[in-house]
């Protein structure tokens, strides 16, 4: 029964619906004690994975038994926030398996971090540059277990559920077909003119730039936030890596707050930002202290809301990471004693605030539930959405396809995710993206 899953899950094309987006047949593949389920939703203003538990959480709570099963694990923890009341209560109803249990949740950030959250649910420490299965434990989130629980029932991925708010007169939370342009989701919203907007794909946090309203939305598109382009926080975003460095150069006053902030040195790990802004202020290339910057999971406190000075840690280290990367250098070896640290409890980042920091309190609204169906003018559906080998095409210019149908499908013996069809249509074109348009008149 455990590989059966694994091959259905792995034929629905199902990848991690946030970050990265590993894809989950290889992650249920595997042998764990515990799958935690993220369902923290830390970045400030997403609102899927708190509206997915309220109305759809015995769905959810379907595919974690068939991740425990597939894993072999003996213990589900659905790690929550406590202010989602409404979810909560859906699954108190649904819950009646006494190897599954809640785990609620202060509202801070980043508490969806993997590495946070197996601290705060288990007590365990991650090691630095590690992964959750290294103690036991499979970490995925809500979207992703739905859609487990869908693969199950032989229904591949070919919608996202994301959310759109910010600068729009109508925020929403919906189901769409992935290939869909952000510009039409954002329409949904009421909002039909970008002119002197951008939009962030992602939270406000960890999330980047949409390069064009033309953009297709993704399996792992959890949010558009659209932002005026004097936003505080599109600004910062737009700064050059030369006026990036030049300001850590001159303006770095040694506070230290980057560090002290950072939730990766509170669980001890070996990275200290305010050490690398000094030695990019010096212009001292210490190699240990640089590679420093290959242990970040750029979450962006040490930029957004520790510096007073309005610097850019986090751009420095992803600049970092890059160059490095370049040069075939690995990280820095974890300590011998991973620790965390004694203060790591008292220095968690209370969301209200971070919002008021980040000059977002006016967009902190309900992003309410959309049961309309949408259809597109036509989907770009990407042939990479995923961590590992991109797929490859299965269809032809031309080729008439159902919402479902494999449309491509990852190289033999490497790590990827199969692709679907998200609506009825023609192919139109195939580059890098299989275009689809869907039959004139509508679906059929």
């Amino acid at each position: 029964m455990r590989d059966d899953i694994v091959q259905m899950v792995k034929l629905a094309g199902v990848v991690g619906a946030g970050g990265a987006g590993f894809p989950t047949h290889a992650k249920l593949a595997c042998t764990a004690t515990t799958i935690i389920v993220n369902a923290a939703e830390c970045e400030p203003l997403l609102r899927v994975d708190q509206q997915l538990l309220e109305f759809a959480g015995g769905r959810m709570i379907q595919g974690l038994k068939a991740a425990m099963q597939a894993t072999g694990a003996q213990e589900g923890i659905i790690a929550t926030k406590g202010k989602y009341k409404a979810g909560i209560a859906t699954l108190k109803q649904t819950m009646s398996d006494d190897q599954i249990r809640l785990h609620l949740l202060p509202d801070f950030y980043p508490a969806g971090d993997e590495h946070v959250t197996v601290r705060e649910v288990t007590g365990k420490i991650v090691p630095q540059g590690g992964i959750p299965l290294q103690v036991g434990c499979v970490v995925t989130n809500v979207e992703t277990l739905v859609n487990v629980a869908e693969a199950l029932d032989g229904n591949p991925v070919t919608h996202t559920y994301l959310t759109v708010t910010g600068e729009v007169p109508s925020p929403y939370t919906c189901l769409l077909p992935i290939g869909a342009s952000v510009a039409e989701a954002i329409a949904l919203a009421g909002c039909y003119d970008l002119s002197g907007m951008r939009v962030i794909d992602g939270g406000p946090m960890m999330g980047k730039m949409v390069s064009s309203p033309a953009d297709p939305i993704t399996k792992t598109t959890k949010g558009l936030i659209v932002l005026p382009v004097d936003h505080p926080l599109i600004r910062k975003r737009n700064q050059s890596s030369a006026q990036i460095i030049k300001q850590a150069q001159s303006a770095c006053i040694q506070c230290r707050y980057c560090t002290d902030l950072c939730p990766r040195f509170l669980l001890g790990h070996n990275l200290e930002p305010h050490k690398i802004m000094r030695a990019v202020r010096n212009m001292k290339a210490n190699e240990e202290i640089m590679k420093m910057a290959l242990t970040c999971t750029e979450c962006g406190i040490c930029e957004q809301y520790a510096c007073f000075m309005a610097l850019s840690p986090r751009t420095v280290n992803a600049m970092l990471k890059q160059e490095l990367s370049k040069q075939g250098l690995k990280p820095n070896p974890a300590p011998v004693e991973q620790l965390a640290h004694p203060l790591q409890e008292h220095r968690k980042i209370p969301v209200k605030r971070l919002i008021a920091r980040l000059g977002l309190s006016n967009y902190d609204k309900a992003a309410p539930w959309c049961d309309k169906e949408f259809q597109p003018t036509q989907v770009r559906i990407p042939l990479k959405q995923h961590v590992g080998a991109p797929a490859k095409p299965l269809v032809e210019i031309g080729a008439v396809v159902r919402r479902g149908d494999l449309i491509a499908a990852p190289p033999p013996d490497s790590l990827g995710a199969n692709i679907h069809a998200s609506i009825d249509g023609t192919v139109l074109e195939i580059t890098d993206k299989v275009t689809i348009a869907p039959p004139k008149g509508g679906r059929r």
